[in-house]
């Protein structure tokens, strides 16, 4: 099944235009709905303001009222008693409403009416305070008597004059709160209103939203059912693609095996039989020239040493295409000679661990495991930069477990995923052909690497093909040192 990769139409991608205006409604009423609020928040918080500061200087100009009549009593009071204890009140009242005053200065800051008020106030006061002083010097300096003819009068008018001042300056303060609670009351009735026309747009526009959303949720199902179609559809097309690959990587192992082992018999077979009749008729020619032509004798001597080398290439050929140990004596003896030879060749000290009965495994698993250990060495040899290896192989309960392990430099971690990494690959295919699995992964300690194989011998692995077509009669035993012998003889 084939699905189009074209770019979506550019209308597609884009937001139809009634969608796009009623967002943008959204937005409008959203920020209409925030200013709104945002105006009688400053609105409630203007009159709380002002409430507060009335409050305030209502208190301080008490407070103030108070400070003045105070001082007055304990004056009258050290008039009619002459003792000290009330010129304390007295002598500190000037600063304490000093203090009062710039108070109701900071708090009236704001009102230049209440300004002026509060600087006829200070002078009322401060004229109210010099009497004062001036009634207490005239007391030291002539007694009461003298205190009543001069400031009796006068000093009863300057207080009401004060306490008029207070009152005009409470009531003006009080007519201010009032209009601004007066003001804020019809702007929030306003905004009441406004609040209603905005819900009931709101609604309007929940409303055709809702309906939106309906017929978007309605498409949405229509291309999740026609989604989950295609799903399944490509889910079957790719396990039968797998199952496809899955047969076609076991036909080619299948060929692959074939092939190795028709060309070992024939290399082994009609190669070795024309090498062995060479190698005859060279021994048969030397005899004849030895006392009479030394020099060809000396020459046949050299191709007969050539052929030697010959026949071991050839053999070597024939164990690598497909080892006779492996048909003749088991898996355990072709592992231990292909390590022998492989530690010869490389100069690397390669260890072979064999337990329990591996040799009861059959063909297909013994060639995949023997081809999973050449494949690790070749790679060990090529990339590791290894000085050891070990090759253990066990039987474990109903399967066979391998390891192969080196002390090199160790895989890079993206060798795995590699699209070029077809060892690895390979071998971990013919472990899956047989309902196995095979991971490669850092040694111990992160030293080298370790190739970790586990195939189940029961059964025969579900699915698993035979990887071997040639029966072990079919294959002839190898050339050995005997016909090496003869042809140096």
């Amino acid at each position: 099944m084939y699905f189009s990769t074209d770019p979506l139409p550019k209308r597609a991608r884009s937001l139809p235009l009634y969608k796009t205006l009623l967002c943008f409604a959204v937005v409008g009423i959203l920020l209409a709905n925030g200013i709104s609020l945002l105006r009688n928040l400053d609105g409630m918080k203007a009159a709380n303001s002002l409430q507060d500061q009335t409050a305030k200087v209502t208190d301080e100009l008490q407070h103030l009222n108070l400070l003045v009549t105070d001082a007055e009593s304990n004056l009258r009071g050290y008039f009619l008693s002459n003792s000290p204890s009330y010129l304390g009140t007295v002598q500190g009242a000037p600063a304490r409403i000093d203090t009062q005053l710039r108070k109701l200065s900071l708090l009236l800051a704001d009102n230049p009416s209440q300004q002026k008020n509060l600087a006829q106030l200070r002078m009322l006061v401060e004229h109210q305070l010099r009497m004062m002083d001036e009634a207490l010097t005239i007391y030291r300096d002539g007694g009461l008597k003298e205190i009543l003819i001069i400031t009796g009068a006068a000093t009863d008018g300057d207080t009401d004059e004060i306490r008029f001042q207070v009152v005009v300056m409470l009531s003006e303060q009080n007519e201010l709160l009032d209009a601004r609670s007066a003001a804020f009351y019809d702007e929030y009735r306003h905004a009441v209103i406004l609040g209603l026309g905005i819900n009931t747009a709101a609604i309007i526009v929940l409303l055709l939203f809702y309906q939106l959303v309906q017929r978007s949720f309605a498409a949405r199902s229509r291309a999740e059912e026609a989604l989950q179609l295609a799903n399944e559809q490509l889910e079957s097309t790719v396990s039968r693609r797998t199952e496809q690959l899955s047969d076609l990587s076991r036909h080619l192992i299948h060929v692959s095996e074939e092939e190795r082992s028709r060309l070992a018999r024939e290399l082994h077979d009609e190669m070795g039989a024309n090498l062995t009749a060479i190698g005859m008729d060279l021994a048969t020619v030397g005899e004849q020239l030895r006392t009479g032509r030394p020099d060809l004798a000396a020459m046949l001597a050299r191709a007969r040493a050539t052929l030697v080398d010959t026949v071991q290439l050839k053999r070597r050929i024939v164990e690598d295409l497909r080892p006779s140990l492996l048909d003749n004596l088991g898996l355990a003896a072709a592992l231990q000679s292909y390590c022998e030879d492989y530690a010869r060749i490389t100069g690397l000290n390669c260890d072979v661990l064999i337990d329990g009965d591996v040799d009861s495994a059959g063909p297909m698993h013994a060639i995949a495991l023997f081809r999973i250990v050449q494949e690790s060495l070749n790679n060990i040899a090529k990339y590791a930069q290894a000085r050891s290896v070990i090759v253990h192989l066990a039987r474990e309960g109903d399967s066979l477990a391998l390891e192969v392990s080196d002390d090199g430099v160790g895989i890079a971690p993206d060798a795995l995923t590699r699209s070029k990494s077809h060892g690895l690959l390979g071998m971990r295919e013919r472990a899956l052909l047989l309902g196995g699995k095979l991971d490669v992964d850092r040694g111990i300690n992160g030293v080298g690497t370790c190739v970790l194989a586990r195939i189940p011998i029961l059964g025969n692995g579900a699915g698993a093909v035979a990887l071997v077509p040639a029966a072990p009669s079919q294959v002839s035993p190898p050339i050995g040192n005997d016909d090496l012998g003869r042809f140096a003889a």
